[in-house]
């Protein structure tokens, strides 16, 4: 009896939708560089995200290290090289391209082949970021005509005279024009970086990055926000101005005086205010507000209370009394934040 052979049917394939292209950042090295800036960047977008897991909608980033150059050595201060395996053409390709600087400010010296490549990547609509000295390289290629932006305050009077069209603010951490950011010097581009990330993937993420870097997720900083100080850190000596500051950020939403956190110090008003001041840059109550409003950033970024509720929660009077000082501190509103930040 002859025997019959079935043969398998053709196996279902089932089709989903495609993956979601990863946002691919480009960040230019040059030889001569200080390392600090483009260690932030590569920290911050190139290294392994497991802390991530479950918290991404989208892809991590994708980083190149871009030069004029591709493979050439690159001396980096402290003596030590580096070597950039892609060019400028993918630099102009990417969707975020981040200069953490230029060879000499002074001098002027800016790449012209990174000019047209910056001027190339922002008329197709990538996002260009400045750090530090960088300001001068998106100077140069016309990105920050009429803008307002910042660099490193040594190099805030030389980048004002040499382009007279740039409205330079020394006093900032970063500034956010939306397709053009720039931040001031070295750390700062960390608050800038951040920024990113949370504009990005939204404020839980950002903080989670911010975490494993073992830096505050804000300095008083969000979208289109110019920083005006950054929050000075508590020190963990046994002082009266330490403890008395420490004393406060866990009773925010207490009524605080000059008098009561004299009392928390152990000191007299007077010598508090001037203790305080002398120490701080700012008066106790200017820190308690900025305080408050850090507080109240988390709240934003989640859906849940009402601006009436926050207010409260972190010890303002009234959600007018709050939104005033929010408006001053952050240069947006609280809805305009939350709109922009929450989940």
């Amino acid at each position: 009896m002859a025997s019959t052979t079935t043969r398998p049917g053709p196996v279902p394939v089932t089709i989903g939708p495609p993956p979601e292209p990863v946002h691919t950042i480009a960040v230019y090295a040059f030889d001569g560089m200080a390392p600090f800036e483009l260690g932030v960047v590569v920290e911050v977008f190139a290294l392994a995200r497991p802390e991530l897991t479950g918290l991404l909608a989208a892809p991590w980033y994708g980083l190149k290290v871009c030069a004029d150059r591709p493979g050439t050595r690159l001396r980096a201060v402290g003596g030590f090289s580096l070597t950039a395996h892609h060019g400028l053409e993918e630099l102009a390709d990417a969707d975020t391209v981040i200069v953490v600087g230029v060879p000499n400010a002074f001098s002027g010296e800016v790449s012209p082949g990174l000019v047209h490549a910056l001027r190339t990547a922002h008329e197709r609509g990538a996002r260009i970021v400045s750090i530090c000295s960088g300001a001068f390289a998106l100077a140069a290629a016309g990105l920050l005509d009429g803008r307002e932006a910042t660099t490193h305050w040594r190099y805030a009077e030389l980048l004002q005279q040499r382009h007279p069209a740039v409205r330079v603010n020394p006093d900032v951490l970063y500034v956010d024009n939306g397709d053009v950011l720039t931040s001031a010097g070295s750390a700062a581009g960390i608050d800038l970086c951040l920024h990113l990330v949370r504009s990005d993937h939204g404020a839980k993420v950002a903080n989670t990055v911010a975490r494993r870097f073992v830096v505050p997720p804000h300095r008083a900083g969000g979208q289109a926000q110019f920083i005006e100080a950054a929050v000075t850190p508590v020190e963990e000596e046994d002082d009266g101005i330490a403890r008395s500051m420490q004393w406060a950020l866990g009773h925010l939403a207490e009524p605080l005086t000059v008098t009561v956190l004299a009392r928390a110090a152990r000191m007299s008003d007077r010598s508090y205010l001037r203790h305080f001041t002398a120490r701080n840059g700012t008066s106790p109550m200017r820190w308690v507000i900025t305080q408050r409003i850090a507080a109240s950033l988390p709240l934003l970024e989640s859906p849940e209370g009402t601006i009436e509720e926050i207010a409260t929660a972190v010890g303002f009077e009234s959600a007018a009394t709050y939104r005033h000082h929010f408006g001053r501190a952050m240069r947006t509103s609280p809805t305009a934040y939350r709109r922009t930040f929450a989940a």
